[in-house]
């Protein structure tokens, strides 16, 4: 006789409150002193710190897989009528395309104009540094070199729990979800195929257990 299935309801993936996720994003360098020829200091656009910005607002704002965002080209950010989309290639080929966070595009954009390299369409979104030059190269980020950087990113900004690039899909689905976003519009614009595996993301339940479990007066 056959026990039970075991089914998890709920996933392993740590989450960033709103709040955190915010102070995250608020934490990265994105300029850096320069000297002039005459001497004098002046402040300038660094780069890896708006890569790094944009590459984590991707995950988060579109709820996509590291996979995805670091397969994007620069062509993969568009605009459709008013408003800037992003194209992801999901896995088993899958194209995606969603609008854009207005901070999403603001970051996007900001990055974009510092590298100069928004009209060179059919190269990587996101490249890989130089070493610790700052200088970005013409070579893709890997999904290695990602979580590298989430995990010295969230050093730099005082954390004290390991997190994933995973984290920021997450997030993305919590807050979502506790804007009073539906399950099944977070599943779409997760590309998941299951409603049961959107679930696994969704902590917005996690407060009222809590809750509960402290009604037991013992």
């Amino acid at each position: 006789m056959r026990g039970p299935k075991h089914v998890v309801k709920r996933g392993k993936t740590p989450v960033l409150t709103e709040e955190q996720a915010r102070r995250l994003l608020d934490s990265i360098k994105v300029v850096r002193k320069v000297i002039l020829p005459d001497g004098s200091e002046a402040e300038a656009p660094w780069l890896v710190g708006l890569r790094d910005r944009a590459l984590m607002a991707v995950m988060t704002y579109t709820l996509a897989r590291i996979s995805a965002v670091v397969s994007m080209r620069v062509e993969d950010y568009f605009p459709n009528g008013k408003r800037w989309w992003v194209r992801l290639h999901e896995k088993g080929g899958k194209r995606h395309e969603m609008p854009a966070h207005h901070n999403l595009e603001a970051f996007i954009d900001e990055y974009l104009a510092a590298a100069g390299i928004r009209e060179d369409g059919k190269t990587p979104l996101f490249r890989s540094a130089a070493g610790k030059t700052g200088v970005l190269t013409d070579k893709p980020m890997n999904r290695v070199d990602a979580y590298r950087m989430v995990r010295r990113r969230m050093v730099e900004a005082g954390f004290k729990i390991k997190l994933g690039c995973h984290t920021f899909r997450a997030t993305g689905i919590t807050a979502y979800l506790e804007a009073g976003g539906t399950l099944e519009n977070a599943q779409a614009m997760a590309a998941h195929e299951s409603p049961r595996t959107n679930k696994l993301y969704d902590r917005t339940g996690d407060e009222i257990t809590l809750d509960e479990v402290e009604c037991i007066q013992i």
